[in-house]
């Protein structure tokens, strides 16, 4: 007889995740089940040959200044409706999310959020299965506080 799928990790609407292979711990996380896609906080891209994207990731919501410059494969290109209403032609690259142990690839699109509170937004395609949000909590899984 198969094993039951295991039970999903609930987790509160905002969460401190890692994204090793972008070198990020502890970035503030907002979880939002009515998009669909994530999206990472970026100062500016720029495409390179060969598919490839070199970004540089908003370390700060306070401090733009201070970023992390990393380059990854361009995973594929696609139009989503940014907060505003406005559907944006966006890149998306692959990368890894860690939270609550669990370890994930998820695809993330490269947006100018600067003038968002959360700086990356994981949708339903990085949530689901492994998660459920508990949107009347924050920080189950994790501390309000970056550490390290």
């Amino acid at each position: 007889m198969p094993e039951p799928p295991p039970k999903p990790c609930r987790i509160g609407w905002r969460e401190r995740v890692a994204l090793p292979d972008l070198h990020i711990r502890g970035m503030l996380a907002k979880a939002d089940t009515g998009a669909r896609t994530g999206a990472i906080d970026v100062v500016s891209f720029e495409e390179l040959p060969g598919e490839r994207v070199r970004f540089r990731v908003a370390l700060s919501r306070e401090d733009r200044t201070r970023t992390r410059e990393l380059e990854a494969p361009i995973r594929r290109r696609s139009g989503v409706k940014s907060a505003h209403g406005k559907t944006q032609q966006r890149l998306f690259i692959e990368t890894t999310l860690v939270l609550a142990g669990i370890t994930k690839t998820i695809e993330l699109s490269l947006a100018k959020r600067a003038d968002l509170r959360h700086r990356l937004l994981l949708g339903r395609a990085a949530l689901s299965p492994e998660f459920l949000v508990d949107s009347g909590r924050t920080f189950v899984v994790s501390t309000p506080h970056r550490r390290g």
